[in-house]
């Protein structure tokens, strides 16, 4: 049982890697202007809600699984994921807004935390590795 939910959120992980690794390509094309701010905004915010599930449901199963290192480790980045959905004023286009990503350093923010979300998605991908060896082992 312990093997299978590391195996799950091995995959999970692997997804989420490849979210924020598409973030910041994307971010980085409105950056060289290869791209308009509509159109990348339109793709980045296609896979905000994405996003937020597979870290929900990482955290969330580590919760299940009562291992509370890795809940504790995961609830701060769910929880910011879910705060960012949840404060995007009324009228904007979604968490990635056209008419404000170039305003207030607004693109350089969402590439650092692209960047920081990449960072924490690999620490994880190695942790959830090292957890399902061993748990196989075990068994």
């Amino acid at each position: 049982m312990e093997a299978a939910v590391f195996i799950l959120s091995l995959v999970d992980c692997c997804a989420l890697i490849f979210l924020a690794v598409y973030f910041i390509i994307t971010l980085s094309d409105l950056e060289c202007d290869y791209i308009n701010a509509r159109a990348c905004c339109s793709k980045l915010n296609r896979w905000v809600v994405p996003e937020l599930v597979g870290q929900a449901l990482a955290t969330v199963l580590m919760l299940v699984s009562l291992h509370w290192f890795v809940f504790l480790l995961n609830l701060p980045v769910a929880t910011w994921n879910m705060y960012r959905v949840w404060k995007v004023p009324m009228g904007n286009m979604g968490v990635f807004d056209p008419t404000e990503i170039h305003n207030r350093g607004q693109l350089k923010s969402h590439m650092k935390e692209s960047m920081i979300k990449l960072g924490f998605h690999l620490l994880c991908f190695f942790i959830y590795l090292y957890s399902m060896i061993l748990a196989l082992i075990n068994d």
